[in-house]
């Protein structure tokens, strides 16, 4: 609605923390992943830990874009929710790779993924607005009057 001004979300609020927990809890099941990759190749319990863990994994990412969709639409950048949704992307090809049994892409695939998680994370703890305003770039990150 044009002329319409909400609230900028201002760093630490629930928002914040959501979108925080989301990258985290993605970034710890990619590496569950990664731990449980070796297992996978010598014991059954090893390939049903990677099975459920790639169910967990995909899980944490569709969270982690419905977080940042609900920061964003609070009055923060929209740019979180370019990162979730290119790490569901990864994520659903990445499914796709181990279900057709490729591992000469799906290996490079999930390190690639551990890498872009891994950075995302820390761009979400280091900076005190990250998770709203995409790393300190955009956004008011005042907390001041936003037109919508």
């Amino acid at each position: 609605m044009p002329g319409r001004t909400t609230k900028a979300v201002r760093p630490g609020t629930t928002h914040d923390r959501t979108v925080r927990t989301a990258v985290a809890l993605q970034t710890l099941a990619l590496f569950f992943q990664a731990g449980t990759s070796g297992a996978l190749l010598v014991s059954p319990l090893g390939a049903q830990l990677h099975d459920v863990g790639s169910r967990v994994m995909y899980g944490a990412s569709m969270l982690y874009v419905v977080a940042a969709i609900v920061a964003w639409r609070a009055g923060g950048s929209p740019r979180p929710v370019l990162y979730a949704s290119g790490l569901l992307v990864l994520a659903s090809v990445q499914v796709a790779l181990g279900i057709a049994h490729l591992p000469a892409y799906h290996v490079p695939l999930g390190i690639v993924m551990v890498v872009l998680s891994s950075l995302d994370l820390a761009r979400t703890l280091t900076s005190p607005s990250a998770a709203e305003n995409g790393g300190g770039r955009g956004g008011t990150g005042r907390g001041g009057p936003v037109r919508a």
